[in-house]
């Protein structure tokens, strides 16, 4: 695990996207793993940039995300391929058709299991993941095994209030309360893993993906044992860290 501590969110951003854009060039059909949430805003602010001013092409890319609230149609606002869309691929020259995001509707299991399925036959050369103040990544809340994989989950109410705050306008009783995730395990078949956290708020969860036991009740701290997994953290959220 390699951590790399900037002075805050620009920064952290920055870097993060000299990252992503570098497997992208080098591989130009690339299977790119995504995240949603307020993070990679910026980052995705920067490749939509790049693509503008130097032609960095996606026409042969693939995207994979890592989760879909359940219960939401593609076209409604707060749902995930509807933020993919609005922030990073409408502007992009990727093929509509090579965006995957997991189904919010339909029979749980056969959305699991296609996404599954899916990502079987095509292993993400990159996974782009933030985590939430109680250390989850996708929505693999605390307690969810390091051998799952695509499946159906309840959220803990930290994160439906953490969701609240940022997308739905504070109202609780708007925010999905469950969600279809990429697993555990399908988060480590990525070769690389691009990890971003900023804020005082996501210290302690920091503190115990670095320097913590790895252990289900803090999932993203599975990430200690990638073998390509790079943490980008602003000085905020690099506060606990005692390295």
């Amino acid at each position: 695990m390699k951590v790399i501590v900037t002075k805050d969110y620009e920064e952290a951003s920055q870097k993060a996207a000299e990252i992503m854009l570098d497997v992208i060039k080098n591989k130009p059909n690339a299977n790119l793993g995504l995240a949603t949430g307020s993070t990679p805003i910026r980052l995705y602010e920067l490749m939509r940039e790049d693509h503008k001013a130097n032609g960095t092409s996606y026409k042969d890319i693939k995207s994979f995300n890592l989760d879909e609230y359940y219960g939401l149609a593609q076209d409604h606002p707060q749902s995930y391929y509807y933020f993919m869309c609005h922030q990073l691929f409408n502007e992009l020259d990727i093929d509509k058709n090579n965006i995957n995001v997991p189904k919010g509707k339909g029979s749980i299991e056969e959305v699991c299991d296609e996404y599954n399925a899916l990502l079987a036959k095509n292993p993400r050369d990159i996974q782009l993941l933030g985590i939430g103040s109680n250390g989850h990544v996708g929505f693999n809340e605390p307690g969810t095994s390091f051998d799952s994989v695509t499946h159906y989950i309840a959220l803990k109410q930290s994160t439906i209030e953490d969701n609240a705050k940022l997308f739905f306008n504070g109202d609780l009783s708007a925010v999905p309360t469950h969600a279809i995730t990429m697993g555990i395990s399908n988060i480590m078949e990525a070769k690389k893993v691009l990890l971003i956290a900023t804020g005082e708020r996501k210290a302690k969860a920091v503190k115990g993906l670095v320097e913590g036991p790895v252990t289900e009740d803090l999932p993203a701290s599975i990430l200690q044992k990638h073998e390509d997994a790079i943490i980008i953290v602003d000085e905020a959220a690099a506060s606990l860290l005692s390295k």
